[in-house]
């Protein structure tokens, strides 16, 4: 959670999750980096479908990078078969260019091991989207990340969230984070609804995937969150205007300030979340949300 807020730098507005023409949505890949540059996003990470159907695609975006907009090299890599019968989703950024096609008898945890391997940052896309176990999520060896929440998914199948496999995975010990996504296919309707926020201390692909690894980002619908310290037993927040604000942990653990006039700064103990771990929820008065990495209170 604090390593967004006490590392050096600036943060950057990114989406880590959309598709271009060669894996089936509406816009070429020089058109999918204008809009989010138009849209005043500081990086993309372009993952097109990486299956045989579209012949294995790592887009290549160099050449769309300008002053004040980058891209990671990335895919939504696919690989047989989760419990629920469908293939693997994991999204891989920071891929090479020569990041070979998925073996035939190649696993999804295979994969994302050869992925984590190559040293991509590793997310779980839409785990409620397809109905993603943890039994599933635990067999992949890393996972840096979890969306909890992704645009088309909340569009489309009104399952757009992500947060009962993050608080799964964090119960089972795992150290994962959160991010927020578009997976835009449609560049009408799936779109502006989820980004990342990374603090990084320059706006260049290997700074910003160096963040991420870090966990210095937070995921977001709305609002922003300017800054978070740890004082004494508590943690004092300072936002955008929010109702809500709320430190969750396991089971029922919980701290909450709710109400219907706006904040811009709060403070939340945490005696509740020692030897665990405790994550922050922002929510505004339109319901919209920020989620930052979780805080472990472990040692």
């Amino acid at each position: 959670m604090l390593d967004a807020f006490s590392n050096p730098g600036s943060f950057h507005k990114g989406n880590l999750h959309c598709h271009s023409t060669r894996s089936g949505a509406d816009f070429s890949p020089e058109a999918v980096c204008r809009f989010y540059r138009e849209h005043e996003y500081g990086f993309i990470c372009l993952s097109d479908h990486f299956v045989e159907k579209y012949d294995f695609p790592i887009t290549d975006t160099r050449e769309f990078r300008t002053e004040g907009f980058t891209t990671l090299i990335g895919a939504e890599i696919h690989a047989p078969k989760v419990i629920t019968g469908v293939d693997w989703h994991i999204l891989a950024a920071g891929l090479p260019l020569d990041f070979a096609p998925t073996l035939p008898e190649e696993t999804g945890p295979e994969l994302c091991a050869r992925a984590a391997a190559a040293g991509a940052f590793i997310e779980i896309p839409h785990p409620s989207a397809y109905h993603l176990f943890l039994e599933d999520a635990q067999t992949l060896e890393t996972v840096h990340a979890v969306e909890v929440y992704n645009t088309i998914c909340d569009r489309i199948l009104g399952r757009g969230g992500g947060e009962y496999l993050l608080d799964q995975m964090l119960w089972t010990g795992r150290r994962v984070g959160a991010v927020a996504v578009d997976d835009a296919h449609r560049y009408r309707t799936d779109v502006l609804g989820g980004w990342t926020m990374v603090k990084a201390d320059e706006l260049t692909p290997e700074a910003i995937l160096e963040a991420l690894k870090a966990g210095a980002y937070y995921a977001n619908t709305g609002p922003e969150i300017h800054h978070i310290e740890r004082i004494d037993d508590g943690v004092s927040i300072e936002c955008s205007p929010c109702v809500g604000a709320y430190l969750v942990g396991p089971s029922f653990a919980c701290e909450t300030v709710w109400g219907t006039e706006p904040f811009t700064r709060v403070r939340l103990p945490l005696e509740k979340f020692a030897g665990q771990w405790a994550r922050l929820i922002l929510r505004d008065a339109q319901g919209r949300s920020a989620y930052t990495n979780p805080l472990f209170l472990d040692s």
